[in-house]
């Protein structure tokens, strides 16, 4: 539900904003004739192509012919308009053209998504490693924390095209130290798996791999330590020293999964904020994947894929409320039996 109101307030937001810069653009660009009527007649049917001609919504409302802007008349369009001409194409699957090409958007999303996936996921998988291991050794040595908590406080409030530029003015600068590539990929080597793909790749995503981890983990590391310092002063855990358990023991089996709730909800935002965060990461690095095609499509106004992107953005957000959902099930006990109940059944 949240995400079919998402897709369609930018849907006709964009339809609203940009209908008439979109026919003027690409007229001025394929259109050599200079004779104003076969200009209008281009226009007219690169209109009818694109869907533009049509109503924008089922209703639209507009001065009374009789009465002048005193009075508004409202028109009833029925389904012959833009918004359910896209709603019943994206309910089949089908996004569109794109503007610029008029190749479909399933198959641009389909050739840029890969790249993005090869960002991303090691990111997200690395986050959440790095931000537990690091969690775990400041809740149990404690005499370098504040000097390990200082440096994340200013890592999470360094804006991610920041640590993305240092990274490489600094390693991959040859008046600095050349270690990694600059920008771009290699040249793809024929028919290869995704994992194939990525494992040749891993020299060149080194950098955009660090930029998102370095503006990731500090946020989860300080709500981790902070979890963890709180839950350390509880009754059970009193209990559990008592009953000779090590700090290690009590520490992994009881204080942390009692400390990871609060986590689980930062992990909610962590799918959606890489994806985000890829856009400034590809276009920093030349990377071809969805964030630079994002980019892109709102600056040539490419409507059709920008939705395309808002609709990729809003999958990765439900499946980051089901991956909350499940962590949430394994952290607490009491939501499974609140689930398996008769009375929640």
């Amino acid at each position: 539900m949240l995400g079919w109101l998402l897709l369609s307030t930018v849907f006709l937001l964009s339809r609203l904003a940009g209908s008439g810069s979109i026919v003027q653009l690409t007229s001025e660009t394929d259109i050599l004739s200079s004779r104003q009527f076969e200009r209008q007649q281009a226009q007219q049917a690169l209109q009818k192509r694109l869907g533009l001609n049509l109503p924008l919504f089922y209703l639209s409302v507009a001065p009374h012919p009789s009465y002048g802007p005193w009075l508004l008349a409202v028109r009833w369009h029925g389904q012959h308009n833009q918004y359910h001409q896209w709603l019943w194409q994206l309910a089949a699957g089908n996004l569109g053209s794109s503007y610029r090409d008029g190749r479909p958007v399933t198959a641009i999303i389909s050739e840029a998504l890969p790249n993005t996936l090869r960002l991303t996921l090691p990111a997200a998988v690395g986050s959440v490693a790095l931000a537990l291991w690091l969690g775990l050794r400041l809740a149990r040595r404690r005499w370098w924390r504040p000097w390990v908590l200082s440096l994340c406080v200013a890592l999470d409030a360094a804006p991610l095209f920041l640590v993305s530029t240092a990274l490489l003015l600094l390693l991959a600068n040859p008046d600095a130290l050349p270690l990694f590539p600059a920008y771009g990929l290699p040249e793809p080597a024929g028919a290869e798996s995704l994992w194939e793909s990525g494992t040749r790749n891993l020299y060149y995503y080194t950098l955009p791999v660090s930029s998102l981890l370095l503006v990731t983990v500090p946020g989860l590391v300080l709500q981790l330590v902070a979890a963890l310092g709180r839950e350390a002063g509880s009754q059970y855990v009193i209990t559990a020293r008592a009953k000779g358990l090590s700090d290690k023991q009590v520490l992994r089996g009881h204080v942390l999964r009692n400390a990871a709730l609060p986590f689980i909800t930062l992990l909610t935002d962590l799918l959606p904020a890489l994806l985000a965060g890829a856009v400034v990461v590809e276009v920093i690095f030349a990377l071809p994947g969805m964030g630079r095609l994002l980019a892109e499509a709102v600056a040539t106004r490419d409507y059709p894929v920008l939705l395309g992107g808002v609709a990729l953005v809003a999958a990765a957000r439900l499946v980051s409320y089901w991956l909350a959902d499940v962590l949430y099930a394994w952290a607490d006990p009491r939501l499974r039996r609140q689930a398996t109940s008769p009375a929640h059944a």
